[in-house]
């Protein structure tokens, strides 16, 4: 299979494994945040509710896109991806996907409603800090830090909205609906009214479906990060588009660029002009000689998509700059010659079919199992009252639309911190500040603070070890 060494291809199945593996431990130990309300409230029998949020979160996986998925693929810069030394990309990736597994299984053996998407970026970002240690990390060092950044104020912000929103929701409840049943906590064996168990379920239905398009989306991420770090000559670029399609992307970010006044520029805007009008005229001479099979020479597609995401980074921060005169029409024809629909970013910003499908799988089955932990947690241990009807629909409300816009705008959120702080606001909302358990609420917050640096240490410790083991 892609003409690997023996050894190379059993260690690329490992990590592809683990990969999967990561993403099924995902789907248990995330699953109560979607099943937990109709579990405890008996809208659904637990076998049925999980299973139907499983199918939920395949479907989710694969109609979410893959925004979310290029956001994991970013955090690391070009230099770790296509380190010439295949051994290490192996190390890479074995160091960041032991170090979320082992977190995410003990989070979830202590019933802690901790985050998959905090265990996933601080294991990338570990081995992002472990590899700028060996000196070879280029200009932004071992990490992204912009790209990383975006994603940790997307994550520190979610619970802070999601506990905020689910306050003013149950405000407007019980402001606009009279039925004093849906403010009533479940009666043992008993399912509840038939709209109250509709609205439950459908929320449930969401929750488990935004699940999939974002958290689904960092598993895909995984492999795309697997495959380009031990296979680039074949994954680092879509190759089922036709190359000379650049051209025209090219020709008019090259005649935008070739015009802009650079008398007054700082020495970095001017050295980002500069390098793009180089990688632009690279490329164009790179379609300009003849192709292998209609594709980008297997030995050439390294250094085609450091060129691609050079330019990629290099005009956005142009638009951005104060400095640069730009017209509204010119960053409109940049923008649309940059993004992955029709721009540049369409070669690079990918994932193949049965990736995804491989991980849709994956999460599906993952939020079958393994449930019961978590769901005791979030249904009677973070509030001094048993949860309601109310509180169960506001909380889920809330995390699935919020999900919803996080995964539109390609930021990856924290399902699980979404879920809980949306169940807390609801218990505020209620009876006030006094109506949460301290100690469980101390642990979540603790396991929160504590996922990212204990994350980023494990991954950190595990590639220096790999790294050592494999040279």
């Amino acid at each position: 299979m892609f003409g690997l060494e023996t050894d190379i291809f059993i260690l690329l199945a490992l990590c592809l494994f683990a990969a999967c593996a990561f993403e099924f431990v995902n789907g248990f130990h995330d699953t109560a945040n979607a099943v937990a309300t109709v579990i405890y409230t008996n809208s659904l029998k637990p076998n049925i509710a999980v299973v139907w949020s499983g199918i939920c979160n395949f479907v989710g996986v694969l109609f979410g896109g893959i925004g979310v998925a290029m956001g994991i693929v970013n955090l690391l810069p070009v230099e770790l991806l296509v380190d010439q030394n295949v051994y290490h990309s192996i190390a890479m990736v074995l160091a960041l996907l032991f170090s979320a597994i082992i977190w995410n299984l003990g989070t979830w053996y202590f019933g802690l409603p901790s985050s998959s998407s905090h265990t996933l970026i601080g294991s990338i970002l570990g081995v992002g800090l472990a590899f700028s240690t060996m000196g070879r990390a280029g200009e932004r060092g071992g990490v992204n830090w912009e790209e990383a950044e975006k994603i940790g104020k997307a994550l520190l912000l979610s619970p802070l909205i999601g506990f905020s929103l689910a306050i003013i929701l149950m405000f407007l409840l019980r402001r606009l609906v009279g039925n004093k049943d849906l403010f009533k906590e479940p009666k043992k064996n008993t399912p509840p009214p038939t709209w109250i168990r509709s609205i439950l379920i459908a929320t449930c239905t969401g929750v488990s479906f935004f699940h999939g398009s974002n958290d689904g989306q960092k598993g895909v991420g995984l492999i795309m990060l697997i495959l380009i770090g031990i296979t680039p000559a074949y994954f680092a670029l879509n190759n089922n588009i036709d190359p000379t399609t650049m051209r025209g992307n090219l020709v008019q970010i090259s005649q935008i660029i070739n015009k802009i006044d650079t008398t007054g520029l700082s020495d970095t805007d001017r050295r980002r002009i500069a390098e793009t009008k180089a990688e632009t005229s690279d490329l164009q001479g790179v379609i300009s000689i003849p192709l292998e099979d209609g594709k980008f020479k297997s030995g050439e597609r390294l250094q085609i998509r450091r060129d691609l995401l050079l330019i990629n980074n290099n005009v956005k921060k142009l638009m951005e700059s104060e400095d640069v005169d730009l017209s509204a029409t010119d960053i409109n024809t940049l923008t649309t010659n940059l993004n992955e629909k029709v721009g540049l970013r369409r070669f690079t910003d990918y994932a193949p079919l049965w990736v995804i499908l491989m991980i849709a799988l994956s999460l599906g089955l993952g939020t079958m199992v393994g449930w019961k932990r978590i769901v005791v947690t979030i249904g009677e241990k973070i509030g001094k009252q048993h949860l309601t009807y109310a509180q169960g629909a506001s909380a889920e409300l809330v995390a699935a639309t919020t999900i919803a816009l996080a995964t539109l705008y390609k930021a990856p959120v924290s399902t699980t911190h979404m879920l809980s702080s949306g169940i807390a606001g609801s218990m505020v909302a209620s009876k006030g500040i006094k109506n949460l358990q301290g100690g469980t609420v101390r642990n979540i917050a603790l396991a929160w603070v504590m996922t990212v640096p204990i994350s980023i240490t494990l991954s950190f410790t595990l590639y220096l070890l790999f790294r050592w083991i494999l040279d």
